[in-house]
Formats: C-alpha cells, sequence, structure tokens
C-alpha cells in the first residue's frame, strides 16, 4: 500500500474545505487533528463540477479556434494559422498527394494493400471527412464547424510514479451533428500535463489536482470559467497551459495524443482514430507541425485472436494475451484493465458497418478447442476465478474504443458484470442538453455516471486525503483502467 503525500499542512489545509469543518486557522498554531475530526474533515467533490463539465456557459471561452489559434502561434512556423492546421489534420484521412505535406491513409503499402499503420489496415476516409482539408471551420456558417461540448479532468490516467499528472480533456462536436446522424465528428484533444515536480512523485501534482478540486466549493458559474480558463490557455507557474503542442505526444514520454469519433464517412462506418501532434525544428527554426495518425492504444486487431490465423503478429499475440487474465479478471467495471502492447495494436478502431468485423473479438475467437482457449482457462484457474474463456475475450472488447463507446453496450462480461451503456456512440453528446440550477448542459452516458465518474471521483478524493491506495506498479495508472473513455 502506498499513500499518496504526508497529511502535514497542505493535507489539513485541504480538509479544511469541506462542508462540515469550521475551525482551521492557519494564523495560529494547529495541533493534530484526531481521527474523528479527520473524518469529518474530509474532502468530497462534485464531480460534474471537478471531472466533468459540460456547461455551455463554461464551455463557450473553449472554441476550437482558439485552441488551433494558440497551438499554430506556439509551433514557430512561420505562417502557420489555425485553419491550415486543422485542414492539414483532415487531409491525412485522404489518399496522396493529399492537398497538404504530411502523412496521407495510403501512404504505407503492405502485401499490395494501399492504408496500412502498424502493419494493420487503416481505411482511406475521403469524403465528408477528408473533405474537410478544404474547409475552413472558422468562416460563417461553416459547413465544418464545431463546437465545445465538454472538459474533462483525467487526473486517474497519471502512472503511479508521477511521471506526468493525467490527462485533461476537451471534447468537440461538429455541429451539422446537432441535426444529423450522417454528418457527425468528434474531436478528443487530450493533454497529458508534466508533473511540474517530478521530484516528489505525485505529490508534485498537487497544484493541479487542487485546481480541479476547488471547483467543486464555487458557486459562481463565471468564476470556475475563469479558473478553467485560466488553467486550459494560460497554465499556472511552473505549470503550463493545457493547450500546449508538447502535452500532445511531442514529449519525452510521448504522452498526451488527440483522438477521433469519425461518424460521416457512412460508406466504411464508424472509426475512432487517434493522431500525435509532431513539431519538425532544427537549429532554432521549425518548418511544420503536423497531426500524425497513430495507432489507438488498446486497440488489438481482432483476427489476431483467430488460432488459424496468419497475420505475422498473430502468434505472438496469442501467446501473450494469456498474461492479460489477471488484469481482465475484476469484480468491478473500472476495475476491469488490459495493457496491449503497441505492436498488436490496430490504427483504427471500427464500431459500426462492414469493417467493424475485425473488432469483433469473441467471433475471432471462436467456439472451438484452441492452445489460446486453453491457455486462458489455465490461467483462469490459477486465479480461482469463475468467469470463462469467452467472458475475458468479451471484457478485452469491451476496453478497445469501439467496444467502450459501441460493441459492448449492454455485454455480459461474466461475475455478474454487464458493461454499462454509452449514449449509443458516444459518452458526452451534441445531441442533447439538460437544464441543471438554471444552467443548459451536454448530457454524459450512463457509463459514466453509474460507473467510471464515481470511481474517479474516489480517486480524486483518495488523493485528496491522504487515504493510502493499492500498488499496481510504477508506470501504471491510478485506477487500473487504461482505457480512454
Amino acid at each position: 500500500m502506498k499513500r499518496w503525500h504526508s497529511l502535514g499542512l497542505w493535507g489539513i489545509a485541504s480538509a479544511c474545505i469541506a462542508i462540515l469543518d469550521t475551525g482551521c486557522s492557519f494564523g495560529e498554531s494547529q495541533s493534530e487533528p484526531s481521527v474523528a475530526e479527520q473524518a469529518v474533515r474530509l474532502t468530497t467533490i462534485d464531480v460534474r463540477r471537478s471531472l466533468a463539465v459540460t456547461e455551455q456557459t463554461i464551455l463557450s471561452r473553449f472554441s476550437l479556434q482558439r485552441v488551433l489559434t494558440q497551438l499554430a502561434q506556439q509551433s514557430g512556423v512561420p505562417g502557420l494559422t489555425a485553419t491550415a492546421l486543422f485542414q492539414q489534420w483532415w487531409d491525412t484521412q485522404n489518399p496522396s498527394p493529399g492537398l497538404f505535406a504530411g502523412p496521407h491513409c495510403d501512404d504505407t503499402i503492405n502485401d499490395g494493400v494501399a492504408g496500412n499503420l502498424n502493419g494493420y489496415p487503416y481505411l482511406c476516409r475521403a469524403g465528408a471527412e477528408g473533405a474537410q482539408a478544404s474547409c475552413d471551420p472558422f468562416s460563417s456558417y461553416s459547413a465544418c464547424a464545431y463546437i465545445p461540448i465538454g472538459l474533462f479532468n483525467r487526473f486517474d490516467q497519471a502512472p503511479e510514479d508521477g511521471s506526468h499528472c493525467g490527462e485533461y480533456r476537451i471534447v468537440f462536436a461538429k455541429q451539422s451533428g446537432i441535426s444529423s446522424t450522417s454528418d457527425r465528428n468528434l474531436l478528443i484533444f487530450e493533454a497529458a500535463l508534466a508533473n511540474p515536480h517530478p521530484q516528489q512523485g505525485l505529490k508534485g501534482c498537487q497544484q493541479i489536482v487542487r485546481t480541479w478540486a476547488d471547483l467543486s466549493g464555487q458557486d459562481d458559474i463565471q468564476a470556475r470559467a475563469n479558473a478553467l480558463e485560466s488553467f486550459y490557455f494560460y497554465g499556472q507557474g511552473l505549470i503550463p497551459p493545457v493547450v500546449s503542442i508538447a502535452n500532445y505526444g511531442d514529449n519525452a514520454l510521448n504522452a498526451g495524443q488527440i483522438r477521433t469519433n469519425q461518424f460521416s464517412n457512412t460508406t466504411t462506418g464508424w472509426s475512432l482514430r487517434e493522431f500525435k501532434l509532431y513539431r519538425t525544428c532544427s537549429g532554432g527554426a521549425c518548418s511544420a507541425l503536423l497531426f500524425t495518425p497513430v495507432t489507438d492504444k488498446n486497440n488489438a486487431f481482432g483476427p489476431l485472436f483467430d488460432p488459424s490465423s496468419s497475420n505475422a503478429a498473430g502468434q505472438a499475440f496469442r501467446a501473450f494475451f494469456p498474461s492479460q487474465v489477471a488484469n481482465l479478471n475484476a469484480n468491478s467495471v473500472p476495475g476491469i484493465d488490459i495493457d496491449t502492447p503497441n505492436t498488436f495494436n490496430s490504427g483504427q478502431s471500427q464500431a459500426s458497418g462492414s469493417t467493424a468485423a475485425e473488432m469483433h473479438y469473441p467471433t475471432w475467437f471462436g467456439t472451438a478447442p484452441s492452445s489460446l482457449r486453453y491457455d486462458i482457462q489455465t490461467q483462469l484457474t490459477s486465479l480461482t476465478s469463475g468467469l470463462s474463456p469467452d467472458d475475458v475475450v468479451a471484457r478485452a472488447q469491451a476496453l478497445s474504443c469501439a467496444g467502450c463507446h459501441h460493441l459492448s453496450n449492454g455485454a455480459a462480461l461474466g461475475g455478474g458484470l454487464t458493461w454499462p451503456n454509452s449514449l449509443g456512440f458516444t459518452h458526452v453528446t451534441e445531441k442533447q442538453t439538460e437544464i441543471v440550477a438554471g444552467e443548459a448542459r451536454f448530457v454524459l452516458s450512463d457509463a459514466l455516471t453509474s460507473q467510471f465518474l464515481p470511481a474517479r471521483k474516489q480517486i480524486l478524493e483518495d488523493y485528496l486525503n491522504d487515504r493510502p491506495h493499492p500498488s499496481k506498479g510504477a508506470s501504471h495508472p491510478l485506477n487500473a483502467w487504461r482505457t480512454h473513455g
């Protein structure tokens, strides 16, 4: 068991925020609080203020143009604009030569197949999505305009060694999706914030965590908006702005990314994809800032589960997968985990259409006896688990992007667990709002509200209140759940 940090003055100061506490004064000496007093003083948070923010009043300050303009200005690339950066991003979905320099969907040829990333299919989506390479999202009444629909605190994604302080996200939705079911697109900027005091481990993340925790006690929505705007766009002393190039993959840890939920290409179905933002500089001069397609993490290519697969990585994957049985053998939905080496990850997680078959892990696994089935059962037996090999594979699918967002909705996972529902395809939606305390806010999925936000709340409160947590290794995320939901 580890402790987050020693209680000390900082811990007592945190505890003083609790609603029931009335007696702290830092101008005089304090006696160590009794166990009973500490129980009363524990800090609690409001998940809709400190973990998931979807009020339109706050989000109005977080336009896509502002985000991309800040990144373009940071790049040092002469003449780079927010519009050009956006258009280069979507040109990656077009075949070469495209309209911009940089990567394209058919850059790699493998076994005569155009479109390949990491050895697995990467389909071109030159329709409505690739067409955005010639669309200005910031012009009046633009056909490719986007609106912000959520800010998310993912401190739970911080590794236990504190090598970074988790992810801080902004979600955008294509405005056309409000009224259309066939022209939707979501963008998720997932910035990984460097630890400002890495020598302190997780304790070095206190200021970041405190910024979010303090929002729970702030009733003034404009004050909450001010705090979040400052955090995302201006930074705090040693903590740089969330919206910084280095936070989206261009760092020593390769941490942070931008993901897309692409609905607009009805020919190839709904696809979830991932990008890094990389800058090219030499001799102090920078020549390019590019959105670059990368693999979807923890999204193994489905056919690798096929015992008869001749894929080059198939045998290695089937030898690896039984090592994940212990991670997948959890007694709660948020506890289910997997850690897939990147060599097995696909560059696309297909959730609808004929191509979705590649993410149907149970189908590829099959029902016939196989060495993989035997090896999974051997691990389950050693754990005295009541799960079946089929349950384990179903849990792995649920942790993929396509599974978490759509394919595993309502799926039985064994051990009395059922995967909770998304909002059909997303976990926050541009299509539906609710009025709470006089404010319009975008709606969250049942999966978030019933399972994952409560788990993240526990993690944040444990950190704030110096409660011990089980250690799972220095580089392991705090909540033992590696997917991006």
